[in-house]
C-alpha cells in the first residue's frame, strides 16, 4: 500500500494554519505540524496523523534541523504550506521600528529559512509543492498596516520571482492572499473588516485552489476584486480612499 502523502504545516498553532492542518488530516493526509507553543501543538496532534515539531521559524538552524527531522522520521514533504506570521498595528504616530523588525523578521525571513531547507530536496527529487500565506493587504499600502503590509507585498513578489524556475524542476509554488479571515490576528482590528469570512471557509478556498494548477489563491471574491481594482487606481485616487481609512 502506498503511503499516504505528508504536508508540513507552519503557523499551525492558531487560525487558518491550524484549521488548514486539521483538514489536511481529515482527508487523507499526514500532517506535520509547527508552531511556537507547545501546548497548542500538543492541543492540535493526532497519533498516526497530525505530528507535532515545537519550532520558531525565525531561528535558521532549528528550522534546517526541524526539516531533516521530519523528512528522517516520516519521509519526503510533498506539501509545505508556509503560514507562520505575526501582525502589529504600527501607525506613523508611535512608530515603533522593533514591532516592524519582528514582522518581516516572521513573516519574511521566517518563510525565507523554510523555503532554504525544503526547496533543495524538492528540486533534486523534481516533485513537490510550496504554499505561501501572503495577504491582500500587501497589494496597496493600508493605514496601520506598515509593516505587516510591507512583508506581505515581499511573500507575493518573492513567489513570483522563484516561480519561473522552480516550474522548470517540476516543483510548484502557490501564493494565498487572503482577504479578512476571522482569526486570533484579526481580532486585534479595531475596524470594521469588509467581507469577513469564517475560518473554515477560508479553508474551503485554500483546498480548493491547493488541488488546481493555479499560482494565486485569493479570496474571497468581493474582497480580492475590490483590492485589485485599488491597486490599479492612480495615487492621487488610491491615497484619497486610504486617507478615509485613518482613524
Amino acid at each position: 500500500m502506498a503511503a499516504r502523502r505528508l504536508a508540513w504545516v507552519t503557523g499551525a498553532g492558531s487560525g487558518i494554519g491550524r484549521a488548514l492542518a486539521e483538514r489536511l488530516g481529515q482527508t487523507g493526509w499526514r500532517v506535520a505540524v509547527s508552531a511556537r507553543t507547545q501546548a497548542d501543538l500538543d492541543s492540535l496532534a493526532v497519533p498516526g496523523v497530525i505530528y507535532p515539531f515545537v519550532l520558531d521559524v525565525t531561528d535558521n538552524a532549528a528550522v534546517a534541523a526541524t526539516v531533516a527531522q521530519i523528512t528522517k522520521e516520516m519521509g519526503d514533504i510533498d506539501l509545505v504550506v508556509l503560514g507562520a506570521g505575526i501582525y502589529e498595528p504600527i501607525m506613523a504616530q508611535g512608530f515603533d521600528r522593533d514591532a516592524f523588525a519582528r514582522t518581516l523578521d516572521v513573516n519574511v525571513m521566517g518563510t525565507v529559512n523554510c523555503l532554504n531547507a525544503i526547496m533543495p530536496a524538492m528540486i533534486g527529487r523534481r516533485d513537490g509543492h510550496i504554499a505561501v500565506m501572503a495577504s491582500v493587504a500587501g497589494f496597496v499600502g493600508l493605514p496601520g498596516a506598515s509593516a505587516y503590509g510591507a512583508s506581505k507585498a515581499a511573500l507575493n513578489v518573492m513567489a513570483e520571482a522563484l516561480e519561473p524556475d522552480l516550474e522548470r524542476h517540476n516543483v510548484r509554488i502557490s501564493i494565498i492572499n487572503p482577504g479578512f479571515v476571522d482569526t486570533p490576528l484579526t481580532r486585534k482590528n479595531d475596524f470594521p473588516m469588509p467581507f469577513l469570512i469564517t475560518t473554515d471557509a477560508a479553508v474551503d478556498a485554500i483546498m480548493r485552489g491547493l488541488e488546481r494548477p493555479r499560482f494565486e489563491i485569493i479570496f474571497p471574491w468581493q474582497m480580492a476584486v475590490a483590492m485589485k481594482l485599488l491597486a490599479l487606481l492612480p495615487h492621487r485616487l488610491r491615497l484619497t480612499i486610504t486617507r478615509r481609512m485613518v482613524r
